[in-house]
This record gives structure tokens, sequence and C-alpha cells, in this order.
């Protein structure tokens, strides 16, 4: 004659205890052994919840990496396009020069239609402002002092040619010349600028204390002949 499975005592189902065989109730049924007992996946995901109650302290995803400048983020902000120079910052091949090129050429252009005062007005309005402007894109890109960021070698080239004018093209030449040197190696304490200030001011100030050094340089020499 076919046995039915036993089901437990009458002691155990008085006090409560679940027979053996019966998945408990909130336990998956492959998780319980033959003897009623929670397995050793419900035992990991259990420890996994008290460790991460309500998912506080769980490992939190990974922060994007840097992002490339292109023309097309360049184009979705008014800021990224002041930024990075119009688009001169977006050059493969040395972005910081192309920029300051980028500065003469706007200087040389706009030289007979805006007066000293008037270029001093900009320049300080563009470096505080640049303040804003440079640390905006360089948080979109991901990074501290991104090198398509040339709004600070602009302000501050224009700043070098406004005190060296009038100077003959020659003359412009060299201040570029000992202007990138500055800016390029940063000697000290340009460099030590650069490593301690962050953000927009970070960015903006070491190419002033470059433009700075390249008047230095260019004071002495006329002093010198």
């Amino acid at each position: 004659m076919q046995t039915e499975p036993s089901l437990g005592s009458d002691d155990d189902r008085e006090a409560g205890f679940p027979a053996a065989g019966v998945p408990t109730p909130g336990v998956p049924a492959a998780s319980v052994h033959a003897t009623g007992a929670p397995g050793p996946d419900a035992s990991a995901s259990g420890a996994a919840a008290s460790r991460y109650p309500n998912g506080i302290g769980s490992p939190s995803p990974r922060e994007p990496g840097p992002r490339r400048a292109t023309a097309r983020f360049m184009l979705s902000h008014p800021l990224h396009l002041l930024s990075l120079g119009f688009g001169s910052g977006l050059s493969p091949i040395m972005p910081g020069t192309v920029g300051t090129l980028f500065a003469w050429a706007s200087f040389a252009a706009f030289s007979n239609r805006l007066t000293v005062i008037e270029w001093a007005v900009l320049i300080v309005v563009g470096f505080f402002g640049g303040i804003t402007v440079c640390a905006f894109t360089a948080k979109r890109l991901g990074t501290d002092d991104p090198s398509p960021v040339v709004w600070d070698e602009i302000v501050a080239f224009w700043l070098v040619l406004l005190m060296v004018t009038p100077a003959t093209f020659t003359g412009q030449l060299w201040a570029f010349i000992v202007f990138r040197f500055f800016d390029m190696l940063k000697p000290p304490p340009i460099r030590y600028f650069d490593r301690k200030l962050k953000g927009g001011f970070g960015i903006m100030f070491d190419d002033l204390v470059a433009a700075f050094f390249t008047l230095l340089v260019i004071a002495l020499w006329r002093m010198s002949v």
C-alpha cells in the first residue's frame, strides 16, 4: 500500500513550525532544503539586503570619462562657443597656439575700431567673465583645464598686444613667441599657480601670469637696446 509523505508531528504543527518539505513563505522553493530550512541562496540575498538596506551604501555607478570637444559640442551652448575661441580651440594640433593666433588676428581686426580704454574694459570683462565661462565648459568636458578651452589665451594675449602697442609686426611676433614659451612650458611660478589654482579662476590666472612675464621680458629687452 502506498503511503503519503510525512507532514511532521502533531506537536510541530501545533507549535507553528513548518513541516518538512513545505516551502517557507517569502523564500523561494528552490532555496529550501528538504528539512524546511532556507538554502544558501536565500542566506546570501538576505546578507546583501542587510548590508545595503534600502540601497544606501551600495556601489555607485561609475562616473563618465572626459568628453571630447567637437563642433557639435561647441554649438550646443553659446558659452562653449566663447570658451573654445569661436572654434580655434578645436584644432587637433596645439589648440593653445591656434587660440593665441586667433587673439592676434582679432586684435588686428579691431585695433582701429576700439580705443585703448575700450580694449582695457573688454580685457577686464573678458577675464572675470571667463572665470565662469571656462569653468562651465570645463565641467561639461569633465576636465579641470581642457586644452580646447582657449579663452584664457585670447584674453591674456590681448593684454600683451595692448601693452606693447605701438609695435611693428616683428615686435608683435616676438611677443607671440615669448608668450607661448611661458604659457606652454610654464616655468615657476606659473607652474605653481597652474597646479594650485583650480576651476575657472585657475584656468584664467596662469595665462595672466604668463602675460605678465611676457611683458616683463619685453620691457627688459627695450631697456637694453
